[in-house]
């Protein structure tokens, strides 16, 4: 009497890619070629402020007063380097705690990659900032990297928590960042959208390039369990 074959193994199931990425690269390739097509600009007018920064700066100006002021620190100062690097960080350790391991790495690599990048080309570019600025004063004004990391992790955050309300609260946080660092006098309205353009080029880019890279290893993992079944 022959005995029954124990019943295979369930395979895998292959999850289809998510139909948000082919509008993630898309409006990364833009934001992208707008960047480039920013900072090109900046060079050949010599980086001096375009006509809409001096309007924009004059309105700030006009605007200015001491309870307003205070207001826009607390922006320039939860978006400054120590407080997104504590940010950052709680924010990995809560995905990592709730196991979510590749929505750490992908908040992690695009935190990396979006300051590696802006804090190079500040540097390369060397923009001055508005003489009567009220934070910092070093010749680093193109992109605004307050900006840059503000956009880069409320739009990840956006996109792997897949809620209205935290793409509505994170554009709220990103105008409100880009309004701090103008109304501050540290950037001119084109830095601050040159770092808004730069953190949504860089997010949707490593967030398509991950999520691409996860597809194909979990294909591969389960055409090699319908080999072993086999």
């Amino acid at each position: 009497m022959s005995e029954t074959a124990p019943p295979a193994p369930p395979l895998p199931a292959v999850v289809p890619p998510d139909a948000r990425r082919a509008v993630a690269l898309v409006v990364g390739v833009v934001a992208t070629v707008a960047f480039v097509a920013l900072r090109v600009a900046v060079d050949i007018g010599n980086r001096a402020p375009f006509p809409i920064d001096e309007w924009w700066h004059g309105l700030m100006v006009a605007s200015a007063s001491d309870p307003v002021t205070t207001l826009a620190r607390i922006p320039a100062t939860v978006g400054g380097t120590i407080g997104m690097i504590i940010t950052g960080i709680v924010i990995i350790l809560l995905f990592l705690w709730r196991r979510r391991p590749w929505d750490a790495a992908t908040l992690a690599a695009a935190m990396v990659l979006v300051v590696a990048i802006g804090t190079t080309l500040a540097a390369v570019i060397a923009r001055v900032r508005p003489a009567d600025s009220m934070a910092e004063a070093n010749a680093t004004s193109f992109p605004s990297g307050h900006t840059a990391v503000a956009t880069t992790v409320a739009l990840i955050l956006a996109l792997l928590l897949r809620r209205w309300y935290v793409w509505m609260l994170g554009v709220c946080w990103v105008l409100g960042m880009m309004w701090s660092r103008t109304y501050l006098r540290a950037h001119w309205l084109s830095d601050v959208t040159a770092g808004m353009l730069e953190g949504i080029a860089v997010t949707c880019l490593v967030w398509c390039a991950i999520e691409a890279y996860r597809d194909r290893r979990a294909r591969g993992r389960t055409a090699l369990a319908s080999a072993v079944a086999d």
